[in-house]
């Protein structure tokens, strides 16, 4: 039970008053006065978000031993598929936590931040077994970030296919959150760093600091606002965090040490950095005015939580969460919930959970029943992978 703190305390120092000195009409008096704050409190536990001390019972921790899982997904075959940033993609069953498959990709090149990073199943993985994945590799001295199409058949991972390759990497600010759209002709979406070269993001002509958009096999889509360029949106510092929603095209970036930013990302719309961090204020007013800047959906102001991974959340499960964003974050290691309003395109409210109960939290992915899963990202075999359900 959530029961408001301001009831609960005003409650006791009632109580404690009134029991000091017993008598039948004062302690009918705190009888009553409980009644109240029970009633009050399933009011509130009916109407208001759930708790913040979310109920143990309703959680449940699905593997132990992980070391840096990056990407969660939930499977159309019913299985949670994740990548570990040093190189290895498993499958593991979400009832037992037992690891179905896993193998190690041999190119990948974990260096700081680096690694095995970004994963996305294919519409139609069911037929075709197909996944995609983001990683860094050496190509002689040079670090660089590519994106690869990987078959699963016959319990492996074969037929690698290069959709996209020399990408700047660097061993901070690789990006490399991925989305396939539903409906019409599916597009990969990819967000790339900078790789720390805060220029490139307003570099058209650099995959750096960007949102990109390919086709399945690669190719560029003629919509593209360049031809033959895979830019979406530019001016971005370090987005892990994207999925689409409602048509709607979302993003989770990091700031510098202000302003973490949650963002609508649009065809060509410039997201400021490095010239602007969140909000458009103060000297970055003629810079935003000129470059037509979007502005965040939302920010964090003058501190920064380390966003990261980032999922719709519109089941019955947990009926305050249906129509919001959840966040998953690194600094301040917590859940952040955002109610949309009803286009999308604004927050209605924003709550807090499991604040520090696990470090940090890299990424998130929903179950089709509406169960939530978290990975952390703590490191040294520490990690966990753990399950939240209805908390009433």
């Amino acid at each position: 039970m959530h029961i408001n703190s301001t009831i609960r305390q005003g409650f006791c120092r009632y109580s404690k008053k009134y029991l000091m000195k017993p008598s039948f009409k004062r302690l009918m008096t705190v009888f009553s006065a409980a009644i109240l704050l029970i009633t009050s409190c399933k009011k509130e536990s009916d109407d208001d978000t759930p708790p913040v001390n979310w109920p143990s019972d309703s959680i449940r921790t699905v593997k132990t031993g992980l070391n840096f899982p990056w990407e969660i997904l939930w499977g159309s075959d019913d299985h949670i598929w994740m990548t570990e940033r040093g190189g290895k993609i498993s499958k593991i069953d979400p009832l037992t936590g037992n690891t179905v498959f896993s193998t190690s990709i041999a190119d990948v090149a974990a260096k700081g931040e680096g690694g095995l990073l970004g994963m996305v199943q294919h519409p139609d993985f069911k037929n075709n077994g197909y996944l995609y994945v983001a990683y860094n590799y050496n190509s002689g001295s040079t670090y660089l970030e590519k994106i690869v199409r990987l078959q699963f058949k016959d319990n492996a991972l074969s037929a690698p296919l290069v959709l996209l390759e020399n990408i700047p990497a660097s061993n901070i600010h690789n990006g490399a959150r991925l989305w396939i759209t539903s409906g019409g002709e599916p597009k990969l979406f990819v967000t790339t760093g900078d790789a720390n070269n805060q220029p490139s993001a307003q570099d058209i002509n650099s995959l750096s600091g960007k949102v990109l958009r390919i086709n399945l096999d690669g190719s560029i889509p003629a919509d593209n606002p360049i031809a033959g360029n895979p830019y979406w949106s530019s001016g971005h510092r370090n987005a892990q965090g994207l999925v689409v929603a409602n048509n709607i095209v979302y993003a989770t970036e990091h700031g510098p040490n202000v302003e973490d930013e949650l963002n609508i990302i649009e065809k060509a719309g410039n997201y400021g950095w490095p010239s602007v961090t969140g909000l458009c204020n103060g000297g970055e007013a003629s810079f935003c005015a000129t470059n037509n800047v979007r502005s965040p959906l939302w920010s964090s102001g003058g501190s920064t939580v380390a966003t990261s991974g980032l999922d719709y959340y519109n089941k019955d499960l947990i009926a305050p969460w249906k129509n919001s964003l959840l966040m998953t974050t690194l600094k301040d290691a917590t859940l952040y919930q955002f109610k949309l309003n009803a286009d999308g395109r604004s927050i209605a409210s924003t709550t807090e959970y499991f604040n520090g109960r696990w470090g940090r939290l890299r990424d998130l992915c929903i179950s089709p029943q509406g169960r939530v899963y978290l990975c952390t990202s703590n490191g040294s075999n520490q990690d966990v992978l753990v399950e939240i359900s209805n908390p009433d």
